[in-house]
């Protein structure tokens, strides 16, 4: 696609509500299931290794292969979860089948999670797993280290998109699937409409936030409790401070250089922005900032707007639970905005796009 092309498509959806309990972190728990197929996803080997230790803690990555001998090109998956939960077992299944398809090995990654930890110390756990997929990727498992993509859902697509500030050599390419470049913004310093208004969604206490938080360090959580901890911060605009570890009014400006639409230069890798127009959580706008970013410094980019869709769009994309079951790509336009994805690697990790 061009760099100036917004694809639109997708249809129209009512509107719904979230189940307390559910929600956006249960959604990303449970996009590991086989779905997105008219057949079941073929289930794949995984090895699992440790690419780093910080004190105790072992912060760990999946590691699948495709058919054939080596050297493949491989995608970094960085899973979602507001930097707060999720791990990354929560690979869709559809999806990473048609990666393997394609001929990429699938590196999906944990990395350290807020609060415990703040996103300065995230974003070295992720620039970590990328040095260690270069270093000893080719001998743990044959992938080809000048042939890498990074994609990303959600928190995990800004850490892919900070990946293109932070990471020397650059990926080759950069998928973000309904991710923000923007942590600066008061979408996130103050309380979220939605979260904070929604007749369906409780308020969350600050005791039954706190009652998810470890004591300890963490690189993989469930949903249940810590989402609470989540929709405590949106709806009282405390991300910033408990996520990025900022006050978003004395330290703005330190919210600023962890923001990627505000650090593209000439340079950052071709980008692809997945994000669907209703969506309640991320606002679709953020990706029009981020995709305004890249066209000021001509890098070669698409906008695949998702008209009707919602957060989630490629797991959920006839709507969230309740109104909506996890069939993934069985969705024409979910399997088509994926297909986009697929032909974007490609064209710059190469490799076979699967029909």
């Amino acid at each position: 696609m061009p760099s100036n092309q917004v694809s639109q498509i997708g249809r129209r959806h009512t509107d719904f509500t979230f189940r307390h309990g559910i929600l956006l972190g249960c959604l990303l728990a449970t996009a590991s299931m086989p779905v997105g197929q008219a057949q079941p996803a073929k289930a794949h080997a995984k090895e699992t290794f440790t690419y780093k230790n910080v004190g105790d803690l072992e912060i760990k990555a999946d590691v699948y292969r495709p058919t054939g001998a080596g050297p493949h090109p491989a995608i970094i998956w960085i899973h979602g979860g507001g930097l707060i939960f999720g791990s990354r077992t929560t690979i869709p299944a559809d999806e990473n089948d048609l990666f393997l398809r394609a001929g990429y090995i699938v590196v999906s990654i944990d990395y350290r999670l807020a609060p415990e930890t703040k996103i300065p110390a995230i974003l070295e756990d992720v620039g970590d797993a990328y040095r260690w997929v270069r270093e000893k990727g080719p001998g743990l498992f044959q992938c080809d280290p000048e042939h890498l993509a990074i994609v990303g859902q959600s928190g995990g697509a800004y850490l892919a998109l900070m990946s293109g500030v932070q990471l020397h050599p650059s990926p080759k390419v950069i998928v973000s699937f309904y991710g923000y470049g923007d942590i600066a913004g008061p979408w996130l310093a103050q309380p979220a409409i939605y979260w904070a208004q929604a007749p369906s969604q409780p308020r969350v206490t600050k005791e039954a936030a706190l009652q998810a938080i470890s004591p300890n360090e963490i690189a993989e959580a469930d949903v249940e409790p810590r989402v609470n901890f989540y929709i405590y911060c949106r709806q009282n605009g405390l991300w910033p401070k408990e996520v990025a570890g900022f006050d978003p009014l004395k330290e703005r400006e330190k919210l600023i250089a962890y923001s990627p639409d505000r650090l593209v230069k000439p340079g950052y890798p071709p980008t692809l922005l997945l994000h669907g127009d209703r969506d309640t959580d991320v606002p679709f706008q953020l990706s029009e900032q981020m995709a305004a970013a890249l066209q000021h410094q001509h890098i070669e980019h698409s906008l695949y707007r998702m008209r009707g869709f919602n957060h989630l769009f490629d797991v959920y994309p006839e709507g969230l639970p309740p109104a909506g079951k996890a069939i993934g790509l069985q969705n024409p336009q979910a399997a088509a905005a994926f297909q986009a994805a697929l032909l974007f690697i490609a064209k710059h990790i190469g490799s076979e796009v699967p029909n």
